[in-house]
């Protein structure tokens, strides 16, 4: 069986338990996925499966590409390719349609996705550094001021500062899927997941 499924974050709302509790889920279209390369310990040194996710246009489709889904027998363009390893490829065939019934309910799983971009930012937006007094004439409240060593006259590799943040790879863990939706290819994940709304994200399972 496949251990995970790619999906699109489609935003977050919230359901009820059976306690009456009020739970908040982020809705994700997961699937469905279709399995274009199954590798072997002999022939490629590990165990794994490939799927293809999502429709992509004609005209994106490279001859390698449109080679390598022609032999797994599918005929649409698939726009993302994303391996998982497993134990064993038993039950799986070249161009199987694998959807959320992979999934029960209360299962725990781990998201993984890309954060939101959030451009150039200082060191008070990225890593929330204090700041400086805002009051009394001070007229450096934000900014980093001096910065390096002296001996060496240098900034030291890896010192924390204003830079790039966000638009990184990020794995949610600690999560469990609330609700299933079989007929819309739908999962209902408590709390929230990495990426904006659309975003493609990868949804596996852990054991705990």
């Amino acid at each position: 069986m496949l251990p995970g499924i790619i999906g699109k974050k489609i935003g977050m709302t919230h359901v009820f338990n059976d306690d009456g509790k009020m739970v908040p889920v982020t809705v994700v279209e997961a699937g469905p996925v279709y399995v274009t390369q199954l590798k072997s310990l002999d022939k490629d040194g590990y165990t794994a499966v490939q799927v293809g996710y999502g429709d992509a246009k004609e005209k994106n489709l490279t001859f390698p590409k449109f080679g390598h889904l022609k032999k797994a027998g599918l005929t649409k363009n698939l726009r993302t390719l994303k391996e998982f390893r497993v134990e064993s490829t038993d039950g799986l065939e070249l161009g199987q349609e694998v959807n959320v019934s992979i999934f029960v309910d209360g299962e725990a799983v781990a998201v993984t996705g890309f954060s939101k971009g959030r451009g150039f930012a200082g060191g008070v937006k990225r890593y929330h550094f204090k700041g400086q007094h805002m009051t009394h004439g001070y007229m450096t409240h934000r900014r980093p001021l001096s910065n390096g060593a002296t001996g060496p006259q240098r900034v030291f590799k890896g010192k924390r500062g204003p830079g790039h943040m966000g638009d990184a790879q990020v794995t949610q863990r600690g999560l469990k899927i609330v609700r299933i939706d079989a007929e819309r290819n739908l999962l209902l994940i408590d709390g929230s997941v990495p990426g904006p709304n659309g975003a493609e994200v990868i949804i596996k399972k852990v054991s705990r």
